[in-house]
């Protein structure tokens, strides 16, 4: 009985010596299948366009096959949700901006997701600023003209913002305030149908993305009025802020980060990380998304919760000055 006793108590200590052995073989082994990134946006938008230059950077980093998969919707909740729903394998990942982590929780009492907990940072990727952007139609060819129009013709002037409760339409609630001026709110499905009916004329003014309006700039189709961050765009650097054109302390921008499905192991994390801190590190992937209009902005993110934190109590505080509600 004894010889039996002490035959099985080494067999478990074989068998959960081979099963702690084969963990980390098996994440070394990672990925041994496509990975999936969710941009919960249309195409054809900044999300999508920073979306597909990050997979194909990061397939050369990972050796696998990485998909973009658009999940629009909801102001970016259903590919939050799809992701946080998702198995913590690390072959789900999302892209987002700060649309889906803060600007969400600021206006929604009740999501189908909790950004701080839902999510496992893999790191930082840019920041993106948005501009104040004119249909040629319109007169005014600055900050300061346009409010001093909109003042003297409170009825006349809508502004588009591609979704309801998104970054754009925080920038134009913010600017509204900030410059006295009454302006109609024109949501859209995303930025690109946004664009669209600005170059097309159906909207004078739009507030939207330097990578959506930089390339209507060049043709002349658009006409930019100022930026939203408290510094100018390395793409456009001759187009003032609204801060120095008369609105000292107004900033909104965007900021993109990777994240995965909390749960991720460490080993599958460290990977993911390493991956991205090589593609952000690409000399020539930093220059695409600057030509762009990205402000390339790689860095690991260590307090997560307390980031979300901090911008969300920010946001909500605008949110309630402004009236800006979910749809």
């Amino acid at each position: 009985m004894q010889l039996r006793t002490s035959a099985l108590l080494q067999a478990a200590a074989w068998a959960c010596a081979s099963f702690a052995a084969v963990l980390p073989a098996q994440a070394a082994g990672y990925p041994e299948k496509p990975v999936q990134i969710v941009v919960p946006y249309p195409p054809g938008g900044a999300g999508d366009v920073m979306g597909r230059l990050l997979a194909r950077q990061l397939e050369a980093k990972l050796g696998q096959p990485v998909i973009v998969d658009n999940k629009p919707g909801a102001g970016t909740a259903i590919g939050a949700q799809f992701v946080a729903n998702a198995k913590p394998d690390g072959y789900t990942l999302l892209l987002s901006s700060n649309s889906t982590y803060t600007l969400n929780p600021a206006i929604q009492p009740k999501l189908s997701y909790e950004p701080a907990k839902a999510f496992e940072p893999v790191g930082m990727v840019a920041n993106m600023a948005l501009m104040l952007v004119a249909h040629p139609s319109v007169q005014e060819n600055s900050v300061q003209q346009l409010v001093a129009a909109a003042k003297a013709a409170p009825d006349k002037y809508v502004y588009g913002s591609f979704g309801n409760g998104t970054v754009s339409h925080f920038s134009g609630e913010m600017f509204k305030a900030a410059a006295g001026v009454k302006m109609t709110h024109v949501p859209y499905r995303g930025s690109a149908p946004a664009m669209t009916d600005l170059v097309g004329g159906q909207i004078p003014l739009a507030f939207d993305s330097v990578v959506a309006a930089a390339p209507h700039i060049r043709t002349g189709k658009i006409k930019p009025l100022a930026v939203t961050t408290p510094t100018r765009s390395t793409l456009l650097p001759d187009v003032p802020t609204i801060a120095e054109s008369g609105y000292p302390g107004y900033e909104m921008s965007s900021w993109i980060a990777l994240v995965a499905p909390s749960g991720l192991p460490p080993e599958v994390k460290q990977k993911l990380e390493q991956a991205l801190a090589a593609a952000m590190g690409d000399a020539e992937m930093r220059d695409k998304l600057k030509g762009l209009g990205f402000e390339p902005a790689y860095a690991p993110i260590k307090d997560w919760s307390g980031r979300l934190g901090g911008d969300i109590a920010r946001l909500r505080k605008i949110a309630e000055q402004s009236n800006i509600k979910p749809d």
